[in-house]
């Protein structure tokens, strides 16, 4: 805090702003570098329908699904598989390819706990993108 004596007025007394403007400048510096670490969710992927036009053609073969049962139970496609070995069958199925995507298919009563593992299990097994498929996106809606 500043004063000056004398003058007409008499005492006066001011408040000096220059430590203010400092912390101010010191806190948006701060939170400038905090934003960027904050942590954001699961990236994810949602397939597009076909354009309504076009007929439903054979589901192609390069696409993977991964579908979550009420019970837990898990299937790559149409084959049967677990928890356990998911990471090692999806390293299998991938080791070859150059697109590395996979589609993962919960049924509507399962917890989501249960879709976010398999989705941290296919990143685990080297996927770049995961995709989610719900029943509406499924039907073409």
């Amino acid at each position: 805090m500043s004063m000056a004596v004398g003058g007409k007025g008499g005492a006066m007394s001011d408040i000096n702003i220059t430590p203010m403007i400092d912390v101010l400048l010191v806190l948006i510096i701060i939170f400038m570098v905090i934003t960027p670490l904050t942590p954001k969710g699961l990236e994810a992927l949602v397939p597009q329908p076909p354009p309504p036009n076009q007929q439903q053609q054979q589901s192609d073969q390069r696409t993977v699904v991964i579908q979550i049962f009420k019970d837990h139970s898990m299937k790559i496609n149409q084959e049967d598989t677990d928890e356990q070995r998911l990471g090692g069958r999806l390293e299998e199925i991938f080791k070859t390819r150059a697109e590395r995507v996979v589609f993962v298919k919960g049924d509507p009563d399962l917890e989501y706990q249960y879709v976010a593992r398999a989705i941290d299990i296919a990143h685990g097994a080297g996927i770049d993108k995961v995709g989610l498929m719900t029943a509406k996106v499924e039907a073409g809606q």
